[in-house]
């Protein structure tokens, strides 16, 4: 599972192969807000008679298949395994067992 903080990779689509960081995850909707990835241009009209209509650059969220978590150690996308560390659990890399 990937959650917030986390260094992913874009595996799909039209920001393939940006390393960044999640901003935001909606598990419920399998969806993840990427800073600076999926970003869209939107446009929004003036409010009052003073001020003046903008275009706004905007991050959108994605689906959760198009990224993996990225791996400092391998370099690389991997998926998520866990290793015991103690007491608990501890997500790690399912390819060179070091800690995510």
């Amino acid at each position: 599972m990937i959650k917030k903080e986390d260094n992913v990779i874009v595996v799909a689509g039209k920001d393939r192969g940006k390393k960044s960081k999640v901003l935001r995850a909606f598990p419920d909707r399998n969806l993840l807000l990427v800073e600076g990835v999926n970003l869209v241009k939107k446009h929004q009209k003036k409010r009052t008679e003073r001020e003046k209509g903008q275009t706004l650059t905007k991050a959108m969220p994605l689906n959760s298949s198009n990224v993996m978590i990225f791996c400092g150690r391998c370099e690389k996308g991997v998926r998520i395994g866990s290793k015991v560390v103690g007491e608990g659990k501890v997500r790690a890399c399912a390819s060179c067992k070091s800690e995510i």
